[in-house]
């Protein structure tokens, strides 16, 4: 896979170097972020290619800023790990058949700074690609990500690992007058059809963003960032579960 940008391409270089098969750079293209990157890559014995910028365009066809790298695909993480941490303060999301790759990485990039896990369904879900790197600015490399095969199954085991499992829902309470200091796992649907029917039943509780009259629905990954920051803001911090540990 061959994702491209700075910030991707630093966190990859950064937290799992092994990966990284090489480092693509375009030719009569230099600054100090290009000098950093190739310094970094050199340390990790990663491979330094200097190449036109046509050849760039086609291994990188979207916006590239002149830096690429062809990383191994990065693998999911167990779906114990990703209800593991300090019980009272676990947080995770359960993403219902999202399959926008740029929404798919502006919530990874917001688990990432709010310190959420991430677990999306094995079908019908966007796959780690080399978009989902660019939306989350990298975020990928930094959030435990699961996938699971039964959704009503997970929603199951995490109630048992003593998560409360709540769902984003329009006809839900207003998140702000809900208790959401214990360990949540927080559902989220796809736009236009949310949550599935299954997934909905097995929440504990229904939450909403209120809105002003008129203001229709908000983007998934701008509402995700919403629920994020109101359970961070009541559990006090982000000693979250979301970031991987080395």
């Amino acid at each position: 896979m061959v994702i491209a940008g700075f910030h991707p391409v630093r966190e990859a270089l950064e937290s799992r170097p092994k990966s990284v098969e090489a480092l693509f750079l375009q030719k009569g293209r230099r600054d100090s972020r290009m000098a950093d990157l190739e310094l970094l890559a050199h340390q990790h014995g990663v491979p330094v290619r200097v190449i036109p910028r046509e050849e760039l365009d086609r291994l990188a066809p979207r916006a590239h800023n002149g830096v690429a790298a062809r990383i191994a695909v990065r693998e999911y993480d167990e779906l114990e790990t990703c209800l593991a941490g300090e019980k009272g303060s676990r947080l995770a999301l359960f993403l219902d058949e999202i399959t926008d790759p740029g929404n798919l990485g502006a919530i990874l990039r917001s688990a990432a700074a709010l310190g959420a896990a991430v677990v999306v369904p094995e079908r019908h879900a966007a796959p780690l690609s080399d978009v989902v790197f660019k939306a989350s600015a990298g975020a990928v490399e930094r959030v435990r990500i699961g996938r699971c095969g039964n959704a009503a199954r997970f929603l199951e085991d995490a109630k048992e690992a003593g998560f409360w499992v709540f769902g984003a829902d329009a006809s839900g309470e207003p998140v702000s007058g809900v208790d959401l200091t214990g360990d949540v796992l927080l559902c989220l649907g796809s736009e236009g059809e949310g949550l599935r029917r299954l997934t909905r039943e097995g929440c504990d509780r229904l939450v909403s963003i209120p809105m002003a009259g008129g203001a229709g629905s908000l983007n998934v990954s701008v509402a995700a960032g919403i629920f994020l920051y109101e359970i961070r803001r009541q559990k006090g911090g982000t000693r979250g579960v979301g970031t991987k540990m080395a």
